[in-house]
């Protein structure tokens, strides 16, 4: 593929987006359509698309904290779907291995070499921080960490807010508009920018770059999954012009100056280079921008806790939680079993891939009363698990909470209310759970 972005960085705005390129290519392939026969294989990007997933998670919760599915597209997997059995299983994590070695943290398969030369594939890769064991793990999570530390959240706040201010006053009223491109890519864009001190015109590339990562289903398309990886490749040939320029410059505060400057990080290859980035773009991108239309999609859907809202602006930290609770940004994660072991009452083999259902536990009902409604009250909202638990729990957790702490404040502020108003389009896909698209009219209560 040729270096298109590195010589032309607005081709994203000719290139397909990845749903587009799936929608297409199964448009034109409908025999690939993916079959689904097992009851509770959740593996099928069509429940989240359809907002259907919610009885199914629930049946499953109710029989017991995990199950084996034992035929499905992408292989045979258990769910771990209550929120005990998550919090067990992650903090175990010399048992239940994160590492791309053993598969990495996403439900899809690793293929063996056998089977890719099978496929005529070669193996592609992309190590990073979050699917790696202690202790690689420890070294790099700790090269990034700065930058998310409490004093950084203070130094980052004005801005934020500054950014968030300016551009919902700039909002159109009385006229129907996507929030997801509008507010949201615009607020997480933005701030992607400011944390790699990446170049300002230039941003809607992390964006772009974000959704082709992040739609893992590509992979199973052979033509989807070798452009992807040649759009990933011009991400890495345009940050690596990057960091050649801050190579020799003074240590700065910027992400890349600190992988520069690490020991950890500072030697790595070209593939953990380019994993470590896409964990970086979207772990900072799609679940925070996912949040920020999620919480305007729950206040419509539930206009008594809209209300809430504009009565009790002091009850914004913790409709943060609650939104993140319920919107739950990142569907799953995935570990491997390094050996066999007993969970649950079941027998779990080494080698076993294990989905552990941020979604499910999120809504589960021994632990949140009436999971499936919006309450920006409720107490117990901080023990949602959209961040993980134990030593992979999300790096940058306060940044997130921040940046939607700030525009909740803001639309209050400005005394804004969001109604839905037109098309609502959802992620086609397992792992990243949001909006494609959110059609708003702004008025004012």
């Amino acid at each position: 593929m040729a270096t298109q972005f590195a010589e032309s960085p607005a081709a994203w705005r000719t290139s397909p987006s990845a749903v587009d390129a799936l929608r297409e290519h199964l448009a034109q392939h409908p025999e690939e359509k993916w079959e689904h026969t097992h009851p509770f294989d959740v593996s099928r990007s069509d429940i989240y698309y359809e907002d259907r997933w919610q009885p199914i998670f629930a049946e499953m919760r109710a029989k017991g904290p995990i199950h084996y599915v034992d035929e499905s597209p992408l292989g045979p997997y258990w769910n771990v779907v209550q929120h005990k059995a998550v919090q067990h299983v992650e903090s175990l994590p010399e048992l239940f291995s994160s590492s791309w070695e053993h598969g990495g943290i996403t439900i899809l398969n690793r293929l063996e070499d056998a089977q890719l030369a099978e496929l005529g594939r070669e193996r592609f890769e992309l190590p990073m921080f979050i699917a790696m064991d202690r202790p690689k793990h420890t070294g790099q999570r700790r090269t990034v960490a700065p930058a998310f530390t409490p004093a950084e959240m203070k130094r980052l706040e004005d801005d934020i807010r500054h950014r968030t201010a300016e551009l919902l006053d700039s909002l159109p009223r009385g006229e129907v508009f996507d929030w997801v491109d509008t507010v949201s890519i615009e607020l997480t864009t933005g701030m992607l920018a400011l944390l790699f001190d990446f170049p300002w015109k230039d941003r809607r590339l992390l964006t772009f770059w974000s959704d082709w990562a992040g739609d893992t289903e590509l992979a199973m398309v052979r033509d989807l999954d070798e452009f992807r990886q040649g759009i990933l490749r011009e991400m890495a040939a345009y940050f690596q012009q990057l960091w050649a320029q801050r190579a020799n410059a003074e240590p700065g505060p910027d992400l890349i100056s600190m992988m520069i400057h690490s020991p950890a990080m500072n030697q790595m290859s070209p593939q953990e280079f380019m994993g470590n980035l896409v964990l970086l773009i979207v772990g900072g991108n799609d679940t925070t921008r996912n949040t920020m239309s999620g919480i305007v999609h729950a206040f419509d859907k539930f206009p008594d806790q809209r209300k809430l809202f504009e009565q009790r602006p002091d009850l914004i930290p913790n409709a943060v939680q609650e939104c993140i609770r319920y919107q739950t940004p990142l569907a799953h994660m995935r570990r491997t079993a390094t050996q066999d072991t007993e969970l649950f009452g079941e027998t779990v083999r080494k080698g076993d891939k294990l989905v552990l259902w941020y979604l499910s536990a999120n809504r589960d009902e021994e632990v949140f009363e009436h999971p499936d409604k919006l309450d920006i009250a409720r107490e117990n909202a901080r023990r949602n698990l959209s961040f993980g638990y134990g030593i992979h729990r999300c790096v940058g957790a306060r940044l997130a909470e921040l940046q939607l702490r700030v525009l909740l404040e803001e639309m209050h502020a400005r005394r804004m209310r969001v109604h839905v108003a037109g098309d609502v389009e959802r992620v086609r896909a397992n792992f990243v759970h949001g909006f494609r698209k959110l059609e708003v009219e702004v008025t004012t209560f």
